[in-house]
This record gives structure tokens, sequence and C-alpha cells, in this order.
């Protein structure tokens, strides 16, 4: 018996067990902030329960975390902790209907090659020198990131930086990968292209996904959470202008120190690279129909979705037609548009069909459903004033440290944990504690948020980092030992924009 099976086996048991446990014995009363006796309701004993079962559940990946997050539906309402409509009602958010309409316009870009144009190009635009090309492999695989989801991203950037790696030595030993058997250990600089590339294309798929809502799950998670718990809407473009600077100031951060401190490249260049690149690039040929279809839609969306606030507020004949146009919206029209415009209309070929769909990540709206139903009920009764009440000892601390302390924490538990169902169990949390320990709740919850996306030390930490080890190609102490210091870069990074750029825009907010 390996030993996941046996966490997952503990993880079972102890979800129920500690839910019971942690029922029994939170106390009836309380003593508030202001020293006043005040009941603790059965129904906010029965969340903080629940609370602990979906995190031993999800963290031990027990169950599918799918399938975890389904428990809210059955427990919720025969726990008095809130009605199976209110419940329910977390599983058709607007923010899971942008994340649908994000994950068919992804699909619609794989299924055309539009990714891999993207990549390619990139390579042609940098160069054949190394530490440009892993330049290039990154800023594509960033840039393709932020609208599809990191792990397809990864799966089809690894294939091209092993092509890179495998070109390259036959360039210069006359074998191949396979003939080598893996990355050469004893030649720096084949060690170094290699691991640059590889470990550069699992950084910047999970970097690129902090660029915008739809990147991330978790992100996902925290507009919804925010909108539900404080009323206020983190739009798509109030997240991008956060988001796309993290990624300018973290992705050249993660390349300078994979290509000149971890993995130092010297080669001045691949003999023959410029001719491979250009050879695959002609080998995609023109664009056609169901590129430009996609791109089209693509190139509508995200206007859309940058200036909505924009459109919403424009009046014809005294009224706003506009007013009720959401992210969500743009999004599901954008899929809709996806459907009925047509590549081939006589073969009855459109931009997207049903048979894609069905393989888009359907389980991931549900993990987002599960995670917003735990934060409403934690809402609705009283959770937050509770564990408020039991970290006054926290009280006094200095606002960075606090923040600097709650990403720190956040990173090295995402190393362990799955990022969506960490951030559907913390921000609640967060938010209790954010007024005890004297900062706006934006200031841990959004920074937080980021931080779970930023684990870059082990294979389960993100799927990047597992199709990367998956290869074969990468050590995992040579993993740990260049994850661990983006790990800790990540950790400053975050904290210092948290001041620089998240208060100076969103301080008119909670």
């Amino acid at each position: 018996m390996g030993l996941q099976h046996r966490v997952r086996q503990i993880g079972l048991v102890a979800g129920p067990v500690l839910a019971l446990a942690i029922y029994f014995a939170l106390p009836t009363e309380y003593l508030d902030a202001a020293g006043k006796v005040v009941p603790l309701a059965q129904a906010t004993r029965a969340t903080l329960a629940m609370m602990a079962w979906m995190a031993a559940w999800w963290m031990t990946e027990a169950v599918e975390i799918e399938v975890t997050s389904l428990l809210p539906i059955v427990a919720f309402p025969m726990l008095g902790v809130m009605p199976l409509g209110k419940t329910t009602a977390n599983y058709g958010a607007d923010v899971i209907f942008l994340f649908l309409g994000g994950f068919v316009l992804a699909s619609a870009i794989q299924r055309w090659g539009l990714d891999r144009r993207i990549a390619f190009q990139a390579l042609k635009w940098v160069g054949t020198r190394p530490a440009a090309i892993v330049a290039g492999i990154m800023g594509a695989t960033a840039f393709v990131s932020m609208w599809v989801s990191n792990t397809a991203t990864a799966a089809m950037m690894v294939p091209i930086a092993l092509s890179i790696v495998d070109l390259s030595l036959v360039r210069r030993t006359g074998k191949s990968l396979l003939e080598h058997g893996g990355i050469p250990q004893d030649d720096a600089d084949d060690r170094n292209l290699g691991l640059g590339l590889l470990l550069g294309v699992a950084y910047a798929a999970s970097i690129g996904g902090l660029g915008t809502i739809i990147g991330s799950p978790p992100n996902g998670i925290f507009v919804r959470f925010y909108a539900q718990t404080y009323g206020v809407e983190v739009s798509f473009l109030k997240w991008m202008m956060v988001g796309i600077p993290v990624i300018l100031v973290f992705l050249p951060v993660a390349w300078l120190l994979n290509t000149r401190v971890l993995f130092p490249m010297r080669m001045r260049e691949i003999e023959g690279g410029r001719a491979w690149v250009k050879e695959e690039v002609s080998k995609l040929g023109p664009l056609n129909r169901g590129e430009r279809s996609t791109m089209a839609v693509f190139a509508v969306t995200v206007f859309l979705w940058v200036f909505r606030p924009l459109l919403a507020g424009i009046k014809f004949g005294g009224v706003t037609p506009l007013v009720g146009l959401s992210d969500a919206v743009i999004a599901v029209a954008a899929a809709m548009a996806l459907f009925v415009i047509p590549v081939d209309r006589k073969q009855g070929i459109y931009v997207t069909d049903w048979d894609s769909a069905v393989k888009l990540p359907w389980g991931v709206l549900i993990l987002f459903g599960g995670g917003m139903a735990l934060a409403a009920a934690t809402e609705a009764n009283g959770v937050g004033a509770f564990v408020g009440s039991l970290s006054g000892g926290f009280s006094g601390w200095p606002a960075m440290l606090v923040v600097f302390i709650v990403i720190a924490v956040m990173v090295f538990m995402s190393e362990l944990t799955s990022n969506t169902a960490q951030v559907a169990t913390m921000l609640p949390i967060l938010a209790a504690l954010a007024p005890v320990l004297g900062v706006k709740p934006m200031f841990v919850l959004l920074p937080s948020t980021i931080a779970a996306s930023c684990a870059f030390m082990m294979p389960v930490g993100t799927p990047p980092n597992a199709i990367v080890f998956g290869t074969g190609l990468v050590r995992m102490p040579q993993m740990m030992k260049a994850g661990f210091w983006l790990n800790i870069i990540g950790i400053v990074i975050i904290t210092a924009l948290t001041y620089v750029l998240i208060v100076p825009l969103l301080s008119s907010t909670q």
C-alpha cells in the first residue's frame, strides 16, 4: 500500500471523525471582542464541523475533490446549516459560467492549434540563444496560460521544449535525448538548457494563470467570495490591473533565476535552431478558418471584458441597454458564438462542438460550487465573529508582517494540497481574522489567493510541475532546489506588490 493511498484512507475516516469532535467540543457560548457573552448557535457549530470535514477530505484527497465539493448539498440541509435552495444556488453562481465560457474558448484555441502557433511565433521572434529561447518559451507559456488552463498549456509546451533540447543535443553531440537516456548531467550546458526549459514551462504556466480571472480556478473563487461577502465586484479589468503587473514582475525574475543563477546558460546559440523554428512555422501554414474565427471571437471577448464598465454605462434614448452586461454573460455569449460560427458549412464543422465540450473540466465547476457554498454558510452563520474572538492574541501585529506570514503559509501549504480547495477553505477563515489582525480583508484575501498558485517545489504542487516531472528528465532534488528559491522570491514579490500595487488600486474597497 503506497503512502498516498494510506493518506487517503486516513483522511476518509478523519474527515467525519474530526467534524464530530469539533461539533461536540465547541462551546455553546463565547466572549466577543467587547467581552459580551454571545451564544454559539447549533448552525455555527455545524458549519465549523463541516468546514473541518471538507478541509480534511480536500487536503488528503480521500475522495476526488469534486466529490467532496458535493458534500454541502447533502449535509447542509440535514444539519440545519443552510436550506437546500440556498446551498445549490452557489453551484450556479455567475463566476461558474464565466469559467465555463472561458473553458469553451480555451478548447477552441487548442482545437485549431492557435496555442501552438503562438508558441512558435514567439520562438521565431526571440532567436536561437538558449537564454532567449527560454524567455520565448516562458513568455508564450504565460500568455497562453492566461486564457487556457495551466495543465493544458504545460502539456502543449513541454513537447516543444523537449524538441528544442533534443535538437541541441543532436547538433552538439550527435546523439538524441533517447540515445543519451535523458538530459546529460556531466555537461553543464546541455543539463542547464534542458532543466531551464522544462522548469521554465512549469513556472510560466503557473505565473501566467495569475493574469486573468479565468487563468486559474482560485482567482474565480476569490472574485465570487469577495462579491458575496462584501458586495464588491472585482471585474475582469480590475483583476487584470493587479494580475498583469504581477506577471510582468514575477516572470522576468523567474527567468533570471532560471537562466542566470540556477541553470546558467553559456552556450552562444543552438546550431540549426533558427532553421528548425522556421520549418515548424511553415508546417503550420497560413491561418485556417478555424483559427481566424477563434481569434476573432477571442479578441471581441477580451475587448468586452476589459471595456464592459464603460459599455454598461452607455445610454441610448435615455436607457442603458447594456446595463445587464457582465463578465459571465460575455463569456457564455462567446461560447455560444463558437458553436454557431461555421468553419465548413457543407460538412457541418463549426469552431467548436459538443464532442469537444464534453471534454471540458466540468469537475472544476463543481469544485467552485462546493467552495462557494462553504463560504456562504460561514457568512450566514456567524463563523467569522467566533473565529475572530479566538484571534485576539494576534491583534497589534504589524500589518506587513501579517500579510507576509499569510502569503508564506499559503505558498508552502499549496505544495501539498489542491490550490483551489485550499483557497475555498482559507478565504472564510482569513476574512474573519482580518479585522482582528488590523488589516483590510482585501490585503490578505487577494495576496493569499495569488500565493496559492505559486507552488514551484513539488510535483504535486501544481499540474504543470507534475507534467514536467513526469517526463523523467527532472530529478526531485533539482525541482525542489529551484522551486524553493522561487517560492521565497514569490513570497517577497507578492508581499511587496500588495503594498505597491494592491493597496493603491483597491484601497477604495474593503
